[in-house]
This record gives structure tokens, C-alpha cells and sequence, in this order.
């Protein structure tokens, strides 16, 4: 019997205006958690986090879950766009320690399978620490087809999901092993020798 996995540490963070003073319910966390808990099979402990589109509020809590939290991963979700309020990207940018322009490259190009405007998108992704966060889009749909890739009708990936390159990301960092069920995303690991 393999032994058990380790408990991944996930924060999620919505960063919202409206969301987050009460005029409507955000979508933004409640998406992340039913796609992770589909597609991660290690147990999976959240922290969780609805702000305003304020610079040091987003700043603020991406800190206390990188430094305090002790997550292994972190979502934000909104405020990547180029409007005036838009400043999760330069919340992210301002505390990690690399930048990693990949995973912002790849969502631009799943989301321009589906939507011309994707090109306004401003989503990077770095690292703090042992911890990996990754801005991704606001939308529920749209989260979860930049996690889990771009699929044909038969389900055959066309376009490469983010998810299939953050565990071995989060395990490169020094973080805990992360398995997926692979019916929902395929982790990529390369082969050892």
C-alpha cells in the first residue's frame, strides 16, 4: 500500500471591488475549489481570501499565505485586465522572487482559443519562497478551461491546461507532491533517467 499523500496548501484569493463589499457573490473561489478538489487527489487545505482591487491589500495577503500560511500554491482570480482598478499583476510582481512569464504566455493562449479579447489579459504567475502563485481570470468558465486546457470534442487535449505543469513547478520549489486524477488533468513530470 503506497503511503498517503501529503496535504497541499492552497490559497485562493479574489480580488474584487464589488465582490468584496457585498454587491454580489464572488465566483472567483467557489470556481477554484470545486475544479482543485476534482482535479487534485492529495488532500487539499484552503486558505482563502476575497479582497478589494487595492494593490497592498492583495500584496498584503499573498505575503501572509506565501510567509505565514505556508502554502504550497496560490490563486488569485480578477483584476488582470487593463482597466485603472485592474492591479493584481502588479500586486504579484511587487512579492515574488522570479517571475515565471510562462504560465501568463500559456493562459493567453488558451483563453485566444475562445476569445479575441484574451490578448488584454495582463496574468503572470511567480515565486515566493517554496510558494508558486499564478494570477488567473475571474471568470468560473474561463477558469477552468485555463487550468485544464483547451480538449477536442472526442476530449483529446489540444492546448495544454496550466494544472499539467504546476505540480512538478510546486516539487521543483521545494513543495509537497501533488497527484492528479488524470481524467481531469494530467500532471507532467519529465521522465527520470
Amino acid at each position: 500500500m503506497p503511503p498517503p499523500l501529503p496535504t497541499v496548501t492552497v490559497g485562493l484569493v479574489s480580488a474584487s471591488d464589488r465582490a468584496s463589499s457585498g454587491v454580489y457573490a464572488d465566483e472567483g473561489i467557489p470556481a477554484l475549489k470545486q475544479w482543485l478538489q476534482a482535479a487534485v487527489k492529495n488532500p487539499i487545505n484552503f486558505a482563502e481570501a476575497l479582497v478589494a482591487d487595492e494593490q497592498s491589500a492583495i500584496e498584503a495577503v499573498l505575503r501572509r499565505m506565501a510567509d505565514s500560511d505556508g502554502c504550497d500554491l496560490i490563486f488569485t482570480t480578477g483584476g488582470t485586465g487593463p482597466a485603472p482598478r485592474d492591479v493584481t499583476p502588479e500586486a504579484t510582481l511587487a512579492v515574488i522572487d522570479k517571475e515565471m512569464p510562462g504560465f501568463g504566455e500559456q493562459m493567453r493562449q488558451i483563453s485566444l482559443y475562445y476569445v479575441p479579447t484574451a490578448i488584454l489579459s495582463r496574468q503572470t504567475a511567480g515565486i515566493r519562497g517554496k510558494c508558486l502563485i499564478v494570477n488567473l481570470p475571474g471568470r468560473p468558465k474561463a477558469i477552468a478551461e485555463t487550468l485544464g486546457g483547451v480538449r477536442s470534442e472526442n476530449g483529446e487535449i489540444k492546448v495544454h491546461g496550466l494544472f499539467a505543469a504546476i505540480p512538478y513547478c510546486v516539487e521543483l520549489i521545494g513543495g509537497v507532491f501533488v497527484e492528479t486524477d488524470e481524467t481531469v488533468c494530467k500532471a507532467f513530470r519529465p521522465k527520470k533517467k
